[in-house]
Order: C-alpha cells, then sequence, then structure tokens
C-alpha cells in the first residue's frame, strides 16, 4: 500500500497555499504523498491515516442557506421564527431570552411548521458554495435538531424542565421523531447537490464547564434512538459522522459511540488522553496536546511532537490533533507530521 512508502524529505516542499480557517493565515500545501482529503478519509475509513490529520484538514462549511434557515446566522430569523441575535461578548448568536415560541411540549404543534425544504433554492446555495476538495469536505449542521433546537424554541429552563416532566414526555419524542425526519432530509439534500461531501457534523450541546446538563439516563431515552437514526442514515450514504458537542461531556462517551458517531472534538476541559486510552479504538477523538512552556527549545517542541503520536497514534486507534498554541509551534508541527508520517508507513494496515 502506499502507506507503506517511507517518508522522505521533499515531503516537506510547499507547493501551494490554502486559506486558514476562521480568517486566520494562509496553511502552506505540502508535497505529500497523497492531500489532506486522502489522509482524512483513510483515518475514517480505514482506520490507519498517512499521518496525524488536524481538524484544519476538513474544509469545514456551513452553508449559507442552512445557516439563515435552520442555524444562527447573525440577526436573522430562520424557518421557526425564532431570531437569532449577534452577541459580540462570545462571538455568536443566540435566541433572545425570555420570549419562547412555547413553554410546554405538548402545545409544539400550535407554534411550529416544518418547513417544505423543497422550495428552498439548493441548486443556487451549490453553486454559491466554493469548496476546496483538496480537503475532506465536511457541513456543519449547527444547532442541530435535539437539545439546542428544543432550547432554541422554549429557552433553556423550560427545555430543561421537558426532559424531566412525564407529563411531557410523548410529545417530546414527538418533536424529536418530527426533527430528526427534517434533518435527514436536509443531509440528503446537501448530499445531492454537494456530491462531494465525505462527512456530516451534527451539533447537540449537552454539558457545562462542570458537568452534563442532563443524566445518562434521559440521553438515552430521549437523544440516544435519534441521533443513532441519523448517523446511520448518514453511514447509509458512504459518509461519516460526526458530532459536536460542547461541555464537559467525557461521561457520555459510551452513549457518542452507541449512536454511532464515528469521531468527536471534545472541549479542553475533558480529558482526551483518557479518553483516546479507554475508547480510541471506538470512536476517533481529538487530541489535546501535553502543553510545554512558551520559550521551550525547538528540540524540547520536537520531543513533545514524538510523544504525542507515539502515545496517540497506535493501531486500530486513529486520532485527531486538537486545537491548541503547541499546534501554533512551527518546529512542533513540522516534528507531528514527519514522525507519525514514518511511524504510519511502518505500522501494518
Amino acid at each position: 500500500m502506499r502507506r507503506s512508502i517511507p517518508y522522505s524529505d521533499s515531503e516537506r516542499r510547499v507547493v501551494d497555499e490554502r486559506p486558514g480557517m476562521f480568517g486566520g493565515p494562509a496553511i502552506p500545501m505540502y508535497n505529500t504523498p497523497v492531500n489532506p482529503r486522502e489522509n482524512i478519509c483513510a483515518m475514517y475509513f480505514d482506520k490507519q491515516p498517512y499521518w496525524l490529520p488536524t481538524s484544519s484538514e476538513t474544509a469545514f462549511a456551513i452553508p449559507d442557506l442552512y445557516n439563515k434557515m435552520l442555524g444562527r446566522a447573525p440577526n436573522t430569523t430562520d424557518c421557526f421564527n425564532r431570531y437569532w441575535e449577534f452577541v459580540e461578548m462570545v462571538g455568536g448568536s443566540i435566541t433572545h431570552g425570555g420570549n419562547p415560541l412555547f413553554t410546554d411540549v405538548n402545545e409544539w404543534k400550535d407554534h411550529i411548521v416544518i418547513p417544505d425544504i423543497d422550495e428552498w433554492d439548493w441548486a443556487g446555495e451549490a453553486e454559491a458554495l466554493k469548496i476546496d476538495t483538496r480537503l475532506s469536505p465536511l457541513v456543519s449542521l449547527v444547532n442541530g435538531f435535539w437539545f439546542e433546537r428544543l432550547i432554541s424554541f422554549m429557552d433553556f429552563e423550560h427545555a430543561a424542565v421537558a426532559l424531566i416532566d412525564e407529563d411531557q414526555a410523548d410529545a417530546l419524542m414527538e418533536l424529536f421523531t418530527a426533527m430528526t425526519e427534517l434533518g435527514i432530509k436536509v443531509i440528503d439534500k446537501m448530499i445531492e447537490y454537494i456530491p462531494s461531501l465525505d462527512g456530516i457534523n451534527i451539533h447537540d450541546d449537552w454539558g457545562s464547564q462542570a458537568a452534563p446538563f442532563f443524566s445518562e439516563e434521559i440521553a438515552r431515552r430521549f437523544f440516544l434512538p435519534f441521533m443513532q437514526e441519523m448517523t446511520s442514515h448518514i453511514h447509509s450514504k458512504g459518509r461519516y459522522a460526526s458530532l459536536h458537542s460542547c461541555g464537559h461531556n467525557a461521561s457520555r462517551i459510551q452513549l457518542f459511540i452507541d449512536a454511532g458517531f464515528d469521531e468527536w472534538s471534545p472541549q479542553a476541559m475533558n480529558d482526551t488522553h483518557m479518553l483516546y486510552e479507554k475508547y480510541g479504538d471506538q470512536i476517533i477523538i481529538a487530541v489535546q496536546p501535553v502543553l510545554i512552556p512558551e520559550d521551550s527549545t525547538d528540540e524540547e517542541f520536537r520531543q513533545a511532537a514524538r510523544d504525542h503520536v507515539d502515545r496517540f497514534c497506535q493501531p486500530g486507534k486513529p486520532s485527531l490533533i486538537g486545537f491548541s498554541r503547541m499546534t501554533q509551534n512551527p518546529a512542533f508541527t513540522e516534528e507531528i507530521y514527519k514522525y507519525s508520517r514514518a511511524h504510519y508507513a511502518k505500522m501494518k494496515a
């Protein structure tokens, strides 16, 4: 296999560049044996990449049409008539609290009309969306279809109560059924009009900085069946399913695995090292590097990179490298590539 090709220093020759993430500086493209897209797909589908990938190797996109209709487009009213107000302090948009569509889920059909997405201009969106297919195209469905969506309808306090109120349980399942069906239709439209997509990233924030918002029992009852339905559908289309779930949700990792997600990028308050060691053979984890002092020498950064690869690139347990100030250090990032390339080239596929 091509992954057995020994590393060559010629691979560090810059052959092009690509735009930086979130408006950052341009990122060099190197003379790699395969492009970043092929490397990401090798990680997801073969469980053995050519080198340790970073999240920046995906062509991460939030289509404007989705963002306006179902996402969190700043200062925009979405298809459910919820206004998203941009809050500069947090750098994002939220629905204005104190004005829920309803406070009891039993009333949801009186306030929510499921949109006919066949009427949306998917062809125009596909034409406007410019995706760099040298990277792995990944579309992110911001605001999701379950707890985050419920919050946007009800405000947080009412959404939290709905999860523990037996009088609302049946209606909650009906609402999540409708939202999941909507999500699957959206995914189908995106794959139809943007066939280059490799993956679908689903949002559902489940925790604060200290702990999850709700018990695992509640999560398994109200969320797991719908997550399984959606990830199964994504897999049936030959795509990978990744999860965005902010918060201290390490204790929910088995549920994410049971839900069928291929990858989770936890926030730094989670122990990503423990998660990789215990669960890395079941789900891909974006692992945070061990921090060393910023004034460390180049050789110390290179040693940190080698230590990271030795620990988090085990056979059958690929990982991503999480966003960190370490990944901004040129010596660290160069050594991550060089050492992991040689490491995977020697590993039996």
